[in-house]
């Protein structure tokens, strides 16, 4: 528990860092269980009210449980949920799905394309009704100059390359070479005007970290991560035809949190199931040297 309160106390200062510093900062909530993590992680920041929008990109090919689940959360917490789409490439179903592109293809047109739209203000940003549930369209075109991202180090190999605030180009590509260093927890949140900064406070979790904390804060998650009766359950969530589930017995949060402490998934990568990470030779570093979350 001592540990996960540093982390926690670690995760909060960061946050409360990006907010004072970054004007029009948004938060990237995938509905996976890491940004769900993070979306609490907020709530605590600033005592159950968060002041930020959180950033949907939906692809239109999402688990429908990932979808119903972010509409009942965003509405039992009174989240102000935004969501992105590239209609355009929906439309001509130049997607993985109809087999006419790769899946890095794909996930370059539905999210690269849809959250760099979305951040400028470029494309149509949709905005959930708190009291009707339902989705309209979003006024609102001011970009966000800094986004929180809920990503870890030891997911994959690219992320193990991150700082904690992390300038972007002019379309949101990330220069590994140039970033700033970091050294004995002091951040740079010095930047020129208009610059947008990634946010990553979960960089130094684990993925038992994020289970324990989930399990200890007793945070509601989508059962896709469970078996359910079939052998299997998904360890990292995506778009339905490019992610599939491992094999697993594990029905609860204490039977996940076993798994990963008796070291029954060590050689199985956390991201085996996304089809994306096959194709890139180099773990997510393509996608995400072009803006990929």
């Amino acid at each position: 528990m001592e540990h996960l309160d540093k982390l926690e106390s670690q995760s909060i200062f960061i946050i409360r860092e990006a907010y004072h510093h970054i004007p029009n900062l948004a938060m990237l909530w995938s509905v996976g269980k890491d940004s769900t993590v993070l979306v609490k992680l907020c709530q605590k920041a600033f005592f159950d009210h968060i002041p930020i929008p959180l950033v949907h990109i939906d692809t239109g090919f999402k688990i429908p449980e990932m979808i119903a689940y972010r509409d009942k959360l965003a509405l039992e917490w009174g989240l102000q949920m935004i969501y992105g789409q590239n209609k355009e490439a929906l439309e001509r179903q130049e997607t993985f799905p109809h087999g006419k592109v790769s899946c890095i293809e794909c996930c370059k047109a539905l999210k690269t394309e849809a959250l760099r739209r979305t951040i400028e203000g470029t494309g149509i940003r949709y905005k959930m009704n708190l009291k009707s549930g339902e989705y309209e369209v979003d006024s609102n075109r001011e970009p966000y100059e800094g986004l929180i991202v809920g990503i870890r180090a030891d997911e994959e190999g690219s992320r193990s390359k991150e700082r904690i605030f992390s300038p972007r180009g002019a379309s949101n590509e990330w220069e590994i070479a140039d970033q700033p260093p970091e050294f004995w927890g002091q951040f740079n949140t010095d930047f020129p005007p208009k610059s947008h900064v990634r946010v990553h406070p979960l960089l130094d979790w684990t993925e038992a970290d994020i289970w324990r904390y989930i399990e200890r804060e007793k945070i509601p998650i989508v059962d896709l991560y469970f078996n359910r009766g079939e052998g299997k359950r998904y360890r990292s969530l995506g778009c339905a035809p490019c992610t599939k589930p491992i094999d697993s017995e594990a029905t609860d949060l204490r039977e996940v949190i076993q798994e990963l402490e008796q070291g029954k998934l060590k050689n199985i990568p956390e991201r085996s199931g996304r089809a994306q990470d096959k194709e890139d030779r180099g773990g997510l570093e393509q996608l995400r040297r072009g803006g990929y979350m």
